[in-house]
């Protein structure tokens, strides 16, 4: 059974008030769990009890443990024999502990034992994970991470600690000050402590810079977990031509994102995600990459072809890590690459791992902690699941359309520029008009070969190179012609133009 977070503590004393005698505190903070329950001992008036692997299970305020208790089956079998009241608090519990059927049968026990006097045994533990068998006599509850004042007042205590050793100069503003905490999100109070330690001991100074040891930090995260990717900021929206509707959209929100306390106190929560759909090549994936830029927050890609797994519930055990992950690199911008290979509607070929997986992040996206902007692009409206479509999934679906003569125009300066190149050395409007139906990454295409051509002559990059390379391909707006006519008149009445 699970619970949402709320007052972690009353949630607590309302779990062991209905007699739930076995208790899983999901968190990776077993000093902070140990905070918060003996606060809930003296609340409601029992001892407490702390179990750890090196001391075994001794009560809080005696010094020595209890005889031959440091295997975790002795100390469980323990309090299943006393029957007294009490919290015991389990630390640093690992799936290989609760794969023995020993203890799974000793926690049972424990959980019916455990009804009848007031406490509880709670289980904590790094990516713990209850086994089937007890999860049915246990209950959950999620403890969420430290908030912005227990960040605050650790980079108070951090900064006197300092200051009293060597001079520390501060130069933040209280609204740098807010983002630096903000960007702490997700992490525990002990790697928050290491990262700004870090960030002020290297210069003696306390700058908005910090905020890229904080996102370094993070990046760090994300590559041990190894179910993301994280992608370092790279373009901007200028980078970006045209996509006028899709610019404007962001540009509207780009203050509540900058300043997310504020704007909820006006009822404007944090933007949900886009969906961006359309003609292959036409620049979601890079407008995926330039809205971290805008936004100044990192960018998470999920390729879903890392969840699977061919043991039964570890793809979904996978997609959960995933999206834990996501939740404490918040505030973050998770990028869903081709949305419709991963969740492709009717499939059953895989024995139903991709729908309990498309269920999972349905559910995700409705629910989910943290700041997670979700950019998810599709290129095959017709395979994706209706659900995804359904208004308020995303706070918006755009379709990305095929550039008009203006925006190739732009496009090919763009890329010319990129590689170092004059664009007023080529006749960018004869290419512009000649270049009717090509997609962004054709039209960057076209440049680089053109450039490969020019080389191996060995002469420098011409107008005839760029034109003999554009006569030479054939855009998939002509090579699909019909189906890129079917995509655009489906668009046209359901999606709003990013173009």
């Amino acid at each position: 059974m699970s619970f949402p977070v709320r007052d972690s503590l009353r949630d607590l004393e309302l779990l062991i008030r209905a007699r739930y005698g076995l208790i899983h505190l999901d968190t990776p903070e077993d000093a902070r769990a140990q905070v918060l329950l003996h606060h809930l001992s003296d609340r409601l008036g029992v001892p407490f009890f702390v179990w750890t692997r090196l001391e075994g299970l001794r009560r809080w305020e005696l010094p020595d443990p209890v005889y031959d208790t440091r295997p975790l089956a002795r100390a469980v079998g323990h309090v299943t024999q006393a029957r007294t009241d009490g919290v015991y608090h389990l630390q640093g519990v690992t799936r290989s502990d609760l794969v023995d059927p020993d203890v799974q049968a000793l926690l049972r026990e424990v959980a019916r034992c455990m009804e009848g006097p007031v406490g509880a045994v709670v289980l904590t533990g790094q990516d713990l994970e209850l086994p089937e068998r007890i999860r049915p006599h246990s209950a959950r509850l999620g403890l969420p991470g430290p908030g912005p004042q227990e960040f605050r007042e650790l980079l108070e205590t951090i900064l006197r600690d300092l200051s009293a050793r060597r001079h520390v100069e501060v130069s933040l503003t209280p609204d740098e000050t807010d983002q630096l905490l903000r960007h702490l999100s997700g992490f525990t109070l002990l790697e928050a402590e290491k990262t700004l330690t870090r960030a002020i001991v290297e210069d003696g100074k306390l700058t908005l810079q910090a905020i890229g040891h904080v996102v370094d930090a993070k990046r760090e995260v994300v590559e041990r977990e190894g179910l993301l990717e994280y992608y370092p900021v790279e373009r901007t929206l200028d980078e970006v031509a045209d996509l006028r509707g899709f610019k404007a959209w962001l540009a509207a929100r780009t203050a509540v994102v900058r300043s997310p306390g504020k704007a909820r106190e006006m009822g404007l929560p944090f933007p949900r995600g886009v969906l961006l759909l359309g003609v292959p090549g036409c620049g979601k994936s890079m407008s995926a990459k330039a809205v971290s830029a805008e936004w100044n927050l990192p960018l998470l890609r999920l390729d879903p072809s890392t969840l699977y797994n061919k043991y039964i519930g570890e793809s979904e055990q996978n997609f959960r890590r995933a999206m834990r992950t996501a939740e404490r690199m918040a505030p973050v911008v998770l990028w869903v690459d081709e949305l419709e290979k991963a969740f492709a509607s009717g499939g059953t070929e895989d024995g139903g791992v991709s729908q309990r997986i498309l269920g999972s992040f349905l559910s995700w996206m409705q629910e989910r902690e943290g700041d997670v902007f979700v950019v998810a692009t599709a290129n095959d409206v017709q395979r994706l699941p209706p659900e995804f479509l359904r208004k308020g999934r995303f706070d918006e679906v755009f379709f990305v359309d095929l550039p008009d003569r203006v925006t190739r125009e732009e496009i090919l300066r763009i890329h010319l520029a990129r590689r170092g190149l004059d664009p007023g050395s080529f006749p960018v409007q004869e290419l512009g008009e000649v270049t009717t139906g090509f997609s962004g990454s054709e039209l960057e295409q076209a440049v680089v070969s053109a450039q490969y051509a020019a080389f191996a002559a060995g002469e420098p990059l011409t107008a005839g190179h760029l034109r003999g390379e554009i006569a030479r391909t054939r855009p998939l707006s002509a090579l699909m012609g019909e189906k890129v006519a079917a995509l655009r008149m489906w668009a046209a009445e359901r999606t709003v133009p990013a173009n």
